[in-house]
């Protein structure tokens, strides 16, 4: 550690941006620290999640972060009791969301194993069967959510309903079809991690057994043992590939030369075998557009089935690499084929016993890993994109209603007040009377938004409080990239140097010029043959990383999302530096050596 600085600032001492006063009474009093548990909090580590939360929440979105978590949570305390690890505490400070991972007393741990091996082993041993089923749970819940909608109360209740003696109005139904949405979200969430804690369990204890049977084996190798996989993540950017080539074989390039996506269909219309072509695009579409370009945590995230310039953007892209006679599939093969070479020579140096061990572990974690992925689709993409839109229905239904002037002002409350919205709509309904919320709501809208506003105009700290010694926790360091070294770079602060270090992601050595991009808005910047440089890349960037030669990100381990995807495009990837996207400006010459985990800075600010 620097002789400078040894601990982070208390969370206590951390002052709020100017103009975001009374920002705490945006989010549960549960998930912001309060003055009465000080001495607590402060004997916590805590770390900024902008891998997975990377913006200030407004309030209605604060609830992805509160069920994704305590979900997690869950599964390694209550259901499959994982010895090292209980579950992780967290907290929205000044609009960001902070981690602080729950340690077990080493002198548990033994005990917790026998329960262990009980739940978790009956999971893996009927792995494939109880993935099935939850491909069923996830896909009724889809079908729930898409069931449900919200349409303005009527003037009278139906005589139907009268004639059969129903005996209730159709704010009831309104009141629990919104209470609905929030428990299917809820439920998608219980979901998400029923398989992929046991998921990167696996890959953990295979993990470990390499680093201890073949003594300074790189992380990277161990990783590269169950890449080549073939999952529903990749499918968005696979179909998009399969329509370009069909463009190019049905002789429709032409039409590609058009920037606005409706006039490129159009034109396709009118073209020889563009019928046949447009019914693939429609094909594509469902369920696979159902893909976002941010990380489905957010109601701002725009999902490609409803802004169709964002795939269309992709396609674009790709036709005209065809048309240069460029390959634009990922190098699976190669993938493939190092993957075996490396298992091959490790495999050999063991004995019978050892081999047999180390086969058993690698076979396990390449029939769960694909769920790591594979899981981001369902969950993030289509079933939050179902669950985003029905929540914008509801917005547009109350905005016409006059409780709010944009779509977009729901999000600025509560999930808990709008449901004294939809009573307050519901009561003027009944009485007779105008509703309160149009005449004083506005008002509030705009006091938030402000204060949203504001807090957005400072970046995270980093951590907060005492940081451990030595990272030793070992989910923190693969699917965060909270190393010691990320941690020492974030203590130095303000230092600034040519060289970082973090994680070997995907290996590769490349000099280019950077580009720095803050979210996933700006990705139509990027150009042909830069690095990204970023805080953290989300898997649905995939389709970007065809014109970039490197990717570089402040957070993320062996396993983040960002390494793995970069690994499967054979992309060299340095993730976890800590500070690289405010160390490194747009247009500096850097070399990136993804084999090494090293970032150079080789030439100062060039222009792009």
């Amino acid at each position: 550690m620097t002789d400078k600085k040894k601990k982070f600032i208390s969370p206590y001492e951390h002052t709020a941006p100017k103009g975001s006063e009374g920002w705490k009474e945006l989010y549960p009093y549960f998930l912001v620290f309060q003055e009465q548990l000080k001495e607590q909090e402060e004997d916590k580590f805590f770390f900024c999640d902008s891998q997975h939360w990377p913006n200030v929440f407004k309030p209605f979105d604060a609830m992805t972060v509160e069920f994704a978590v305590k979900c997690l949570s869950q599964y390694n305390s209550r259901h499959y009791v994982i010895p090292p690890a209980n579950g992780v505490d967290f907290k929205i400070h000044n609009g960001y969301c902070y981690m602080s991972p729950v340690a077990v007393s080493p002198e548990l741990i033994e005990g917790r194993v026998p329960e262990f091996m009980e739940r978790a082993g009956y999971y893996f041993q009927n792995w494939n069967e109880l993935l099935e089923n939850w491909h069923k749970k996830v896909k009724r819940v889809i079908d729930d959510m898409e069931s449900i909608h919200f349409e303005p109360l009527p003037d009278r209740v139906d005589i139907q309903a009268i004639k059969g003696g129903v005996g209730l109005d159709p704010t009831f139904q309104m009141i629990n079809d919104y209470n609905k949405l929030i428990s299917l979200c809820y439920e998608t969430w219980q979901y998400h991690f029923e398989f992929l804690n046991l998921g990167y369990a696996a890959y953990l204890d295979f993990f470990g057994f390499c680093k201890e049977v073949f003594p300074g084996i790189p992380d990277l190798s161990v990783a590269k043992m169950v890449q080549g996989i073939d999952v529903d993540l990749f499918r968005p950017d696979d179909e998009l590939k399969k329509l370009a080539k069909l463009a190019i074989s049905f002789g429709l390039e032409k039409c590609f030369e058009k920037k606005d996506v409706n006039e490129a269909l159009h034109c396709i219309a009118l073209e020889e075998n563009g019928g046949q072509w447009l019914q693939a695009w429609e094909k594509a579409k469902h369920p696979w557009f159902n893909y976002t370009s941010g990380n489905g945590f957010y109601s701002s995230d725009k999902y490609w089935i409803e802004h169709l310039d964002i795939p269309y953007g992709y396609l674009k892209n790709y036709v005209e690499k065809l048309q240069r006679g460029e390959v634009i599939d990922r190098p699976t093969e190669a993938l493939e084929a190092e993957r075996d070479r490396i298992t091959t020579e490790y495999a050999e140096s063991l004995d019978d016993e050892a081999r047999a061990i180390f086969e058993g572990k690698l076979g396990l974690a390449r029939v769960v890993f694909p769920y790591v992925e594979n899981h981001n689709f369902y969950i993030e993409h289509w079933a939050m994109g179902v669950f985003w839109r029905k929540t914008r229905e509801l917005s547009r239904m109350l905005k016409e209603q006059g409780f709010w002037q944009q779509e977009s002002d729901m999000y600025y409350f509560r999930r808990e007040e709008i449901l004294q919205v939809l009573f307050d709509y519901g009561n003027s309904w009944a009485v007779g009377v105008p509703a309160v919320g149009p005449a004083v709501l506005q008002e509030e809208i705009s006091r938030r938004k402000k204060i949203v506003d504001a807090l957005a105009t400072a970046p995270p700290q980093p951590a907060f409080n005492n940081p451990p010694k030595v990272v030793t926790e070992p989910f923190t360091i693969m699917l965060w990239g909270i190393t010691t070294e990320a941690v020492e770079s974030w203590l130095g602060g303000d230092e600034k140097s040519s060289h970082m270090k973090g994680m070997a992601a995907s290996p590769g050595l490349v000099e280019g010029y950077a580009r720095i991009i803050n979210d996933a808005s700006e990705l139509d910047q990027l150009k042909q043959g830069e690095i990204l440089v970023t805080r953290v890349t989300a898997p649905s960037w995939a389709p970007v990383f065809n014109k970039i030669v490197a990717t570089v990100t402040d957070i993320g381990g062996m396993m983040s999302h960002a390494a793995i995807v970069c690994r499967e495009y054979g992309l060299p990837a340095v993730t976890g530096t800590g500070s690289a996207s405010t160390q490194i400006k747009t247009g500096m010459k850097i070399r990136v050596d993804g084999g090494k985990g090293t970032v150079e800075i080789l030439e100062e600010l060039v222009e792009a």
